[in-house]
């Protein structure tokens, strides 16, 4: 009996096939790239290139799919490739340790991903990784903050250009449009106004000046949301 039984049943061998031999590319591994990343593995696909830089620590508990007291100093990269392989023996995996430069996001995304996801957390990162995308014409849905938020009903899936009430994807469309992307790239968002008192000013360190606040299923839920829209366009693909 196959562990993919009860997929197959679902999308029939035409369909698991299909996700078998995608080939998917999840940038960024905490709240929302964990959870993103175990359910696409569980959904079939065989190949992926996993991309982080960091280690786990305390504070990740709260939100991360493989933060525990056990992993904390453990490397992302290497935590995540331990449980997929895991889940999946046969997966084939690509794993980056690394926070993506320019450079780095140009020369990663390429014509072989079926589709990229952005679970970046910092917007430079994350203009450099959509960017990269759009100008290869590589397939991209980025996850905008989960942060501040509780209600996770108010998540949705759009066009980045018809995202609203997210403080992250309001200073990423003015990043974007500067670098004439103004609209093609999916957004995983809620349009839940953020919760104001939840906000922290940060030093700047890798890129990120500040965060909210946030709850153990938020950051699951985007994750899903990004993992099931990627599914369904290679269930759809021809």
């Amino acid at each position: 009996m196959s562990w993919l039984e009860r997929t197959q049943l679902l999308v029939q061998e035409e369909g698991l096939k299909k996700l078998q031999n995608a080939n998917i590319l999840v940038v960024g591994l905490g709240g929302v790239g964990s959870y993103a990343a175990e359910f696409i593995a569980r959904a079939g696909v065989n190949k992926m290139t996993i991309v982080d830089g960091d280690v786990f620590d305390e504070t990740n508990k709260n939100r991360q799919l493989p933060a525990l007291n056990s992993t904390i100093g453990k490397a992302k990269v290497a935590v995540l490739k331990d449980r997929l392989k895991d889940i999946n023996p046969e997966i084939e995996l690509t794993v980056l340790q690394e926070f993506l430069s320019p450079e780095r996001a140009y020369e990663i995304v390429s014509k072989e991903f079926d589709y990229v996801l952005d679970c970046i957390d910092s917007i430079t990162p994350k203009v450099n990784l959509i960017v990269a995308a759009r100008r290869k014409k590589v397939k991209i849905i980025s996850s905008m903050g989960a942060g501040g938020k509780l209600d996770a009903t108010k998540i949705k899936v759009r066009d980045i250009a018809k995202t609203k009430n997210c403080t992250m994807a309001r200073v990423l469309r003015k990043r974007l449009k500067e670098r004439k992307v103004d609209k093609g790239v999916k957004a995983v968002f809620s349009d839940e106004v953020q919760i104001p008192a939840s906000v922290k000013i940060t030093d700047g360190t890798n890129f990120k000046k500040s965060y909210y606040g946030t709850i153990s299923y938020m950051p699951a839920a985007f994750g899903l949301q990004a993992a099931a829209h990627v599914v369904n366009f290679i269930l759809k693909s021809k």
